[in-house]
Formats: C-alpha cells, sequence, structure tokens
C-alpha cells in the first residue's frame, strides 16, 4: 500500500509539501498541488484522517452482490440479509451484476474506494484468482455460489446431495431418460449438481446423454425454450431436473398450454422450494434450500467481520438441503 513518501517521490517533492497539500495548506502552489493530486492518484494513495473518515462513514455499510434482483432466491436471500442488518444499525447495498464480469469488477472497485465497508457475493462471475488482491481493501465473503480455490469464508449447502436426491427422486420413479438444466456461469453450484446427477445415473448403471443437458436455464422463459427443445427430439426424456423453480414454472405452463400431461407425458422436478412451488398446478416438486437461513448466517458472519476488523482465510458454513415430493413428479 502506497505511503506518504512514495507521494512525494513520484511528485517529486518533500514529504512537508505533500503533507501541506493533503492538509490544505495556503501556502502550496497550484502546480505543486497538481503534481501531489496526480501522484496520489496514480498510486491509489488516500491520506490516513481522509481514510480513518472514509472507514467511519463506510464500516457498516455492506455490498450484496446478486445477478438480478427479479429472481425470487435472490430477492428473499437479500431480504433476509437486510432484515438482520436493520437490526444492528447496518446498510445494504444491493448490486446487480447481471451475470457480467464487468459489472461485478465495478463492485469490487467500491470496495477499494471505501463506498461499501465489506462485499458479500451470493453469485459469482469471475474466478477467485481475480477477486483475491481486493481483499487488501476489506471483507470478502461469499454465500450460496463461490470460485473454485476461494480463500474466503463460504456459507454454502451441499449440491452435490442436491443433485443426488433430485435425480435418484426421478430414477425412483422409473423414470430412465432424464434431461438435466443448469445455469450458464456459475462455478460450484454448477459442477457439484452435476456431479451429483451423474452419481445416481451411475449407481442405476445409466449412461449420460450429451442431447438431454441444457445450458443457460435461469428463469420462465428459458424453461419455455427448453421445453419445446425436449419435444422436437426422436428420443425424449420422460423427466427433467431443472436448476431452479422459475425453470420448471416455464416448462410447466408451456406443457400445459400443447397437451403434454405433467407428470404423466414429462415428469418435471425444481430446486430451491420457492413459495410459487407449492401454488402451481400440479404442485412442483423441488430441492429444498434454505434460502432466509444462507442470507442470516451470511449477514452475520460479515457484520462481526466488520465489528472485529478481522476475517479468517477460510471459514465454511454447510447448511442443510432436502427433497420435498409434490404432484409434479
Amino acid at each position: 500500500m502506497a505511503t506518504i513518501e512514495d507521494v512525494a517521490r513520484l511528485a517529486g517533492l518533500s514529504r512537508a509539501t505533500v503533507s501541506r497539500v493533503i492538509n490544505n495548506h495556503p501556502y502550496v502552489t497550484e502546480e505543486k498541488r497538481k503534481s501531489v493530486q496526480q501522484a496520489m492518484e496514480q498510486l491509489g494513495y488516500v491520506p490516513n484522517s481522509i481514510a480513518r473518515q472514509l472507514r467511519t462513514q463506510t464500516h457498516e455499510t455492506i455490498g450484496v452482490l446478486i445477478p438480478r434482483l427479479s429472481n425470487p432466491f435472490f430477492s428473499k436471500l437479500v431480504d433476509a440479509m437486510e432484515n438482520i442488518a436493520a437490526e444492528v444499525g447496518f446498510q445494504l447495498i444491493v448490486c446487480q451484476t447481471k451475470s457480467q464480469k464487468e459489472r461485478e469488477l465495478l463492485y469490487l472497485n467500491w470496495l477499494k474506494t471505501r463506498q461499501v465497508g465489506g462485499i458479500i457475493f451470493a453469485s459469482t462471475e469471475n474466478e477467485w484468482d481475480v477477486i483475491k488482491p481486493y481483499k487488501e481493501f476489506g471483507p470478502i465473503m461469499f454465500c450460496n455460489e463461490y470460485p473454485p480455490h476461494t480463500e474466503a469464508p463460504i456459507v454454502c449447502l451441499d449440491q452435490l446431495k442436491g443433485g443426488y436426491i433430485g435425480t435418484k427422486h426421478l430414477l425412483e420413479r422409473g423414470h430412465k431418460k432424464i434431461a438435466y438444466c443448469y445455469a450458464g456461469s456459475q462455478f460450484t453450484n454448477i459442477r457439484e449438481r452435476y456431479a451429483g446427477y451423474k452419481k445416481a445415473l451411475d449407481e442405476y448403471g445409466l449412461p449420460l446423454n450429451e442431447r438431454w443437458m441444457f445450458k443457460d436455464a435461469y428463469d420462465t422463459r428459458d424453461g419455455k425454450r427448453i421445453y419445446h427443445a425436449l419435444m422436437q427430439q426422436a428420443d425424449r426424456p420422460t423427466a427433467v431436473f431443472t436448476s431452479s423453480d422459475e425453470v420448471a414454472l416455464g416448462m410447466i405452463a408451456e406443457a400445459k398450454r400443447n397437451g403434454t400431461a405433467v407428470p404423466d407425458d414429462l415428469a418435471i422436478l425444481g430446486f430451491d422450494d420457492q413459495p410459487i412451488a407449492e401454488l402451481m398446478d400440479p404442485a412442483i416438486s423441488t430441492v429444498y434450500q434454505p434460502v432466509e437461513q444462507i442470507g442470516i448466517t451470511a449477514i452475520r458472519m460479515m457484520i462481526r467481520f466488520l465489528r472485529n476488523q478481522s476475517v479468517p482465510v477460510n471459514e465454511i458454513t454447510e447448511l442443510p438441503l432436502h427433497l420435498v415430493v409434490r404432484h409434479s413428479t
């Protein structure tokens, strides 16, 4: 981290002159003032007095990075966080990345410029090597999703178990042709759920069919799109394990519009257990994730980090999930 001596050296001035500029001393030429300011910007130097002020103002402000607030999973997650934060006088800033790496880095720079005291990733697009340097500027942690080799606190679920119990449920219902949907660029969720899906197929001696794998499954529109892609196949799956209840909802709605009976013609399994899953007709079988508990656990950890000014390198908190069987399977 740059020091006042570094600024003086780069500006070609004395430490005393730099100090005068920082403290707005009246007897400093405009030329020297500009030289010091340019050196400070180039080095990313923040004067101690200003840094203390900024820390005081931002210490209790937390940035939460999500792909999109319109997804009920993330809106519920953020709501649970905000309730806890408000109780103890902390503020949340919700940052929608739109699943874009560049936007993610933009919000990470808020940590660097002290606009937030800490950042919680609820989803992530960049690799850990890209995120890691920002730890220098404040606490970073992950919940729900994290990239491989992460060296930061994590609140997560056993996604392998989720993929396994969901697929096994469909297998136990007699299905041998099971399609699988996943979102685009997630790290752990995709890898581990897929491993659980494959593990269940392996136990039943069934091969993996790449034609039944569907990427970029995020919302109801994707569910509709995937339904039609399935129906166009000559050798069609009899069941689908979707990436979320939103995708399952879109698929069920499109199936009903096209005369496909769920679950008789096509069984559909969701993920998350959002409130809509129980209200849909047929009600959606799904893998329950404790969304509120994820949010509560994560925000409490971050508040503890900010208060204690100490962040462990690796602290992993794993929460349970389970299968909820309804009528869509």
